[in-house]
């Protein structure tokens, strides 16, 4: 920092920075600028940012948390305009020490109304009803009357809170879970047909084993060398129980995938009332999974009235930030990462690209 001397006087005064830096900054404005770019655009690391600018990893790191927060993070209008959310569990870390499980809220409001791709809001610490509801309850009265729909899983504990948070929302068990369950339920009776047969987990020369990967593509995506394998294998009387549940499974493919999304829901809720009673005692996944259904039918048959709602981008965030996780070669710290996911996540993009930044 330059220092001037008067001659005359000998009063000194220094170069005024404040344009070029925040006070006592390691960092100055346009570096930090160009390490946020770098992180929220380009998707570097804290260590590639780190090299760039000649500094230590944590000054970096420090310096980008803490202007991403000031500048994106905490911004007031961050939750405006949110209609549509969705609610999930992520694991954020694989060691045994802790909790390693976060609940994930994304906007599903620009998925719904075709402007976009969803974004993260919040990562909150815990999978529970009482995480999903704390974080519903610090929320203002403007953002829970404007919440119209909660996609989610089939956690119950999810349900709950935003029933008691958020009473007027409308919940929607999205068909990714949904299909999965029915997928769940597929497999476990394919592997215990199989123990019965042979007394043993499946090899790779068993027909069972050969065709778990053809059982769960659709009917009407089949090539003539699968439709042929499963003919041969449902062609077995041992294998009834199986074909029994794959024919769910199909059934429920063909109600997500109809045209006609009225249609859709008829064939849907016939689904779940043939599930709800007269399955034989022997096809135990399938009365499991027809119980699951008609507890929360309301909640799986609201997707066909409102379309967009699918949890299906919240999995595909979560790919995201496993990616994230996995680049930065894991992380000890939630707080770092909840806000490296936010900055990854958050859709802020667009606001870093926009000019008023500058």
């Amino acid at each position: 920092m330059r220092r001037y001397r008067c001659a005359d006087c000998g009063h000194v005064w220094r170069q005024d920075t404040s344009a070029a830096a925040e006070p006592r900054a390691k960092l100055s404005r346009t570096g930090l600028r160009w390490a946020l770019e770098g992180i929220v655009v380009a998707h570097l690391t804290v260590a590639r940012v780190a090299e760039g600018l000649g500094v230590a990893w944590d000054t970096a790191n420090n310096a980008v948390l803490a202007e991403g927060k000031r500048l994106l993070i905490n911004d007031p209008t961050r939750f405006e305009g949110v209609k549509v959310i969705g609610v999930d569990e992520h694991v954020w870390r694989h060691t045994r020490r802790g909790d390693k499980y976060v609940t994930v809220i994304i906007d599903l409001t620009p998925v719904r109304d075709g402007a976009g791709p969803a974004w993260l809001l919040d990562m909150v610490e815990g999978r529970s009803k009482a995480a999903f509801k704390t974080w519903l309850a610090d929320r203002d009265d403007a953002f829970r009357d404007a919440v119209e729909v909660v996609a989610m899983d089939g956690f119950t504990g999810f349900k709950t809170a935003a029933a008691e948070e958020i009473p007027d929302s409308v919940t929607v068990m999205d068909p990714f879970h949904v299909v999965g369950l029915a997928g769940d339920a597929l497999d476990t009776c394919r592997r215990r047909v199989q123990l019965a047969i042979h007394g043993r987990r499946g090899f790779r020369d068993d027909p069972l084993y050969k065709s778990q990967r053809t059982l769960h593509t659709g009917a009407d995506l089949l090539t003539d060398k699968q439709s042929d394998r499963l003919r041969a294998l449902f062609v077995d009387d041992a294998h009834v129980e199986v074909e029994a549940t794959w024919g769910v499974y199909q059934r429920m493919i063909a109600a997500y995938r109809h045209e006609d999304r009225q249609r859709g829901r008829e064939l849907m809720e016939k689904l779940i009332t043939d599930l709800s009673a007269g399955v034989p005692k022997v096809l135990t996944e399938l009365t499991t999974l027809g119980r699951t259904l008609k507890k929360r039918a309301a909640d799986v048959l609201a997707y066909f009235e409102r379309p967009g709602t699918s949890n299906g981008p919240t999995e595909a965030l979560n790919g995201r930030l496993e990616h994230l996780r996995g680049s930065a070669l894991g992380f000890r710290n939630l707080t770092n990462y909840t806000a490296r996911s936010l900055l990854e996540t958050g859709g802020f993009r667009p606001q870093l690209l926009h000019p008023r930044l500058g």
